[in-house]
């Protein structure tokens, strides 16, 4: 089988949270150069990959191939809401074999969350698309990776082995910026 690209997206806020305490992405977390660079990279994308409660809620969503990580069935089947998903639970099958059901082989593989869904693919990211909001904060928030907050996500992905490439400003009212992490080769 051909390797996928593996790519992951989330745009974080200053203190490394994805979502508010109620596990929840608040408004104050969005903006709309970030949704425009992540909506582009998601319709490239050849597969989708995320976790029960994570989903980018676009027009384009319901086109998307995708795999959504679950721990409801034994290792990999179909979606019975969704014809263009694969239910995926990685203690009974590979990624590999969720992407074969999926009839995905070569392209792109968008990792979109949540946080176990991210970390289970940090050895394996090709590129790391690591989105920053520095002017908001959410206490007790949801961590963007497994190790925030004790370590910010940069040094996460560093301890990885992938490197920050130039940041790219998507948001210059907000400060927002994405920076590319790449894998060290």
């Amino acid at each position: 089988m051909p390797t996928l690209r593996i790519d992951g997206y989330v745009i974080v806020s200053a203190d490394g949270m994805l979502a508010n305490a109620a596990h929840v992405m608040p408004d104050e977390l969005k903006f709309e150069g970030d949704k425009q660079f992540f909506t582009a990279a998601l319709d490239r994308a050849d597969l989708i990959v995320h976790g029960r409660h994570s989903y980018e809620d676009q027009p384009n969503s319901p086109r998307r191939k995708r795999v959504i990580v679950t721990r409801s069935i034994a290792a990999v089947a179909p979606d019975p809401s969704n014809p263009k998903a694969t239910l995926w639970n990685p203690a009974g099958a590979t990624f590999e074999a969720a992407c074969d059901h999926a009839g995905v082989h070569s392209g792109t593989a968008a990792i979109i969350g949540g946080p176990d869904v991210f970390g289970m693919f940090m050895d394996r990211y090709d590129t790391f698309w690591l989105s920053l909001a520095p002017r908001v904060r959410l206490p007790g928030g949801e961590p963007c990776f497994p190790g925030v907050p004790e370590r910010s996500p940069q040094a996460v992905l560093a301890a990885h082995g992938l490197k920050a490439g130039e940041a790219q400003i998507l948001d210059p009212a907000g400060g927002v910026s994405v920076t590319p992490w790449r894998r060290v080769t």
